[in-house]
């Protein structure tokens, strides 16, 4: 049975031939299945990267857009430290223009800084003016200038009409205050020494009357005067100043007065003094009464606008207009210009008015800047 078995090849009941296994079909199958499992995943690498290159190019663009922001932020707080540093420089260069411009004043400088100091730098750039500017044409301030002059010389031939009637006893009263006699003795023809008035014109005695009365009317207009330039100017004034100009208005009317007491006291007396003692010895003296008026009316209003001096300058001061060491760096032109004043409308046959008036002028120049500086102005 072992011989047939052997010979014929048949298999046990053991079951041998299953354990057997051809060696290239197993290995096919296998290897087919493995490859169909790992294709899906071998075909995903690739699509896994690129998605991942996209997410990492994806991340660049957010970063750059990120440092894009950052750097327009900085831009931003670059632009706004710049705007900063430029109101900074702004706000320093206000008052450093300022103590500037004080210090070329305090140094004798002229005032011609404060005019470019004030120009506005910039489009934005505001001038806070008076509270009550106003742009105006030019034809209306010319209007309003006219006004205010008109009405100074209302007030000033209103005073001279009133006066007018009893212009004869302030003509007797200053002719005689000066020379010698008196109304009565030239009525009566008693004294030798009387010198009487003299008319050589039909009209010289009504002139005469017309201009004591014109006298009285300006003196009395001076302080309307300096009233209406305020009202003319009061637009463009701050209220301090305000305050300087209507101080200013009893003074001009004090000042005034001084300057007539002056001429009246003084400067009258020299003149009429001198002008008796070198001609009596000569010839007899016939006093005019056109001519010998004019220079006592003359003398008189003079000094009475000339003792204003004081006034305008401490005004012009307190305004700021001018300083004290400009006016003392300038001080031998406006001699020169007092000198000229004087020489030019002070019409006296002695010659000695030129220089009486122009001494005092000179004078009141130079005391009020002593004032000024002693008071630390």
């Amino acid at each position: 049975m072992a011989d047939g078995d052997e010979e014929t090849g048949e298999p046990g009941p053991s079951g041998d031939a299953d354990d057997v296994t051809p060696p290239d079909g197993s290995t096919d199958t296998e290897t087919a299945e493995d490859e169909a499992e790992t294709s899906p995943e071998d075909e995903s690498v690739p699509d896994e990267t690129a998605d991942e290159g996209d997410a990492v190019a994806d991340g660049e663009d957010e970063t750059q857009s990120a440092d894009s922001e950052t750097q327009d932020q900085g831009d931003n707080e670059s632009t706004q430290d710049d705007e900063t540093a430029n109101e900074a420089d702004g706000e320093s260069d206000g008052p450093e223009t300022q103590y500037n411009i004080e210090e070329e004043w305090s140094a004798g400088g002229t005032p011609e800084g404060a005019a470019q100091a004030a120009a506005p730098a910039g489009e934005n750039d505001t001038f806070d003016g008076a509270p009550d500017d106003e742009e105006m044409p030019l034809t209306e301030h010319i209007e309003e200038m006219i006004k205010r002059l008109a009405a100074v010389i209302v007030v000033m031939g209103g005073v001279s009409l009133l006066v007018f009637p009893v212009a004869p006893d302030l003509i007797n009263w200053l002719w005689y205050s000066y020379l010698p006699g008196s109304p009565e003795a030239c009525e009566a023809g008693t004294s030798s020494t009387t010198a009487c008035p003299r008319v050589y014109h039909p009209l010289g005695l009504l002139f005469s009357r017309i201009k004591v009365a014109s006298l009285v009317g300006f003196v009395i207009a001076l302080p309307v005067f300096v009233y209406q330039t305020y009202l003319f100017m009061r637009p463009g004034l701050y209220p301090h100043e305000r305050r300087y100009y209507l101080a200013a208005v009893p003074t001009s009317l004090l000042l005034a007065f001084v300057g007539l007491a002056f001429s009246y006291f003084l400067v009258l007396p020299v003149i009429f003094t001198y002008f008796l003692f070198y001609s009596e010895d000569v010839a007899e003296i016939a006093f005019g009464l056109t001519e010998t008026f004019d220079l006592i009316l003359l003398m008189m209003g003079m000094f009475a606008a000339i003792f204003q001096i004081p006034l305008f300058i401490m005004l012009a001061i307190m305004m700021g207009v001018t300083t004290r060491h400009w006016l003392e760096q300038k001080r031998y032109y406006f001699w020169l210009g007092f000198a000229g004043f004087a020489f030019i409308f002070s019409p006296d046959p002695t010659g000695m008015a030129p220089f009486i008036v122009g001494i005092t002028m000179v004078a009141l120049y130079e005391l009020t800047l002593l004032l000024l500086r002693w008071t630390g102005r």
